[in-house]
Formats: structure tokens, C-alpha cells, sequence
């Protein structure tokens, strides 16, 4: 294949150059534009695609708007939770978006990025609702390629993933471990891809680990994702149901206990 027919998506791609626009450059003219000063997040933080932990916890008057996060295009909420105190991201949706605040929030002060999204089911080991340490994704999006040479899969931080071996044994909540498939495109999950994935061994499809395990190797930074499976990707009546709260109670377990145990707390 010629220079010309190569795809964009891996041409032109100089992974050891660094990169001109930088996270800490747009923070700082945006705190111009804002006269805001440097104000650090908390060393935990969170991405909540769906927006069901945020709202919720607006919802109790447990989350205060952060005053000096000041990317363009999101609001972070700070919580305390089981003597946390964890920042929080909401409707982050997508490889390329989720991967865009995840380096203005390492770039703030961050230390620990979780990410907790909804899925479907490819695998159907159970019935949903439940939860997935994703320790490799399929990448089947775009975002990886610009921070990775290409590869099938992205993996999970191996530390990180095997610190949190036996950790949800007592919460009561189904957790399992494994692999997933990042797509870009969900209404482009056909039958045929779907059976491929599932030949793979993938247990769910979702829209970030991929790049955000990516991101997180190209880096150096700690990012841990979970999948929240709630659904069969509509084919059946009922779907799309999370549990108590919106799913946000157990939720919430799955974030405190991760982070405390990445934190070494008891």
C-alpha cells in the first residue's frame, strides 16, 4: 500500500514526538479567559458517561461544582465518599472525548483516573446488571491510534488491574474480569460483528477503555475502566435497567472501593 492509499489513521503518526498543543497550554489561556488561578482536582477522579452518578449526586446535594476546572467543554463535581474525596466528570461519552479530559484532568493534578460506563452484553455469562474490570479493549475506534502504533488490543495498566484481584469479594457486587470491544460507532453493532466479538471471547461492547488504556500507556498515568453492563443492546423489552438508583449506589461502591484500594487504605 502506497503513502497515498495508507489511511490517515496510521499515517503521519510520529509516536515518540511531542506533541504542539498540550493540555497544560489550553488550561492556561483558558484561565486567562476566565481569571481563574491554578486550582488542583482531587487525586481521584472519575468519568461518568452516563451522567447517572453526577445527577444523583445533585440530586442528595452531595456535589459541588469545582471553581477552578476550567475546561471548555465539561463541569467536574467534587464529592466526599467514604472519607474520599473524588472529582467527578459526567456524560464524558467517547474514546476522543473521554482521552481530551482525561489529560486536562492529569494535567490539574490528578493521580487516579477511574472510568465507569454503561455497556451491552456480548458474552451473556449472566444477567445484567453487572460489572466489568476491563484489563484489554478491542480497538474498534480512532483515539488510540494517535497515542499507540496499531495493535488489536489496548491494555489495562498490569499493576493497576492486578491490585484490584479479590477487592470486590465483599461488596457483594457481581464483578468479573476481562476484555471488551471500543467501537465508535454503536448503531453499527451488526449481528455479524457481534458474533465475531463473542468468538473473541469479548464479554461487552462500550465506547472508551480502548483510548483510554491507550492514553494511559503513552503517558505513564494510572487509569482504571470499568464496564457497568445494563443492557442487550436493545433486543429486549426491558432493557437498559442499572439497579437502585440508577445504578449509582453500587456504583459508587465500585469507584470507593477501587480507589481505596489503589490508595491502600482498608
Amino acid at each position: 500500500m502506497s503513502d497515498d492509499e495508507t489511511p490517515p489513521i496510521f499515517a503521519d503518526k510520529h509516536y515518540e514526538s511531542p506533541s504542539v498543543f498540550t493540555p497544560e497550554s489550553l488550561l492556561r489561556e483558558a484561565r486567562r479567559q476566565k481569571s481563574t488561578s491554578i486550582q488542583s482536582v482531587p487525586e481521584v477522579c472519575l468519568l461518568d458517561p452516563d451522567g447517572d452518578i453526577v445527577r444523583r449526586l445533585q440530586a442528595e446535594g452531595r456535589a459541588r461544582r469545582h471553581d477552578g476546572w476550567v475546561c471548555y467543554h465539561t463541569d467536574l463535581h467534587v464529592f466526599e465518599e467514604a472519607g474520599l474525596t473524588i472529582g467527578v466528570v459526567g456524560c464524558v461519552v467517547g474514546a476522543s472525548f473521554a482521552v481530551l479530559v482525561a489529560e486536562e484532568l492529569f494535567a490539574s493534578g490528578c493521580a487516579l483516573l477511574l472510568s465507569l460506563t454503561s455497556a451491552g452484553q456480548i458474552t451473556p455469562v449472566q444477567a445484567p446488571p453487572y460489572f466489568i474490570l476491563i484489563d484489554r479493549a478491542l480497538r474498534d475506534e480512532g483515539t488510540s491510534y494517535h497515542y499507540l502504533p496499531p495493535a488489536r488490543y489496548s491494555d489495562a495498566p498490569g499493576a493497576l488491574i492486578d491490585n484490584l484481584e479479590g477487592a470486590f469479594d465483599d461488596t457483594g457486587i457481581a464483578m468479573l474480569r476481562g476484555a471488551t470491544w471500543t467501537t465508535d460507532a454503536p448503531f453499527r453493532e451488526t449481528e455479524e460483528a457481534i458474533l465475531s466479538m463473542r468468538q473473541r471471547g469479548l464479554l461487552a461492547v462500550e465506547m472508551e477503555a480502548a483510548a483510554l488504556y491507550a492514553f494511559a500507556k503513552a503517558r505513564g498515568r494510572a487509569v482504571v475502566c470499568f464496564a457497568h453492563v445494563t443492557n442487550q443492546m436493545g433486543q429486549v423489552e426491558g432493557d437498559f435497567e442499572k439497579g437502585h438508583a440508577d445504578g449509582a449506589t453500587d456504583a459508587l461502591s465500585v469507584v470507593v472501593t477501587a480507589a481505596k484500594r489503589h490508595l491502600g487504605i482498608d
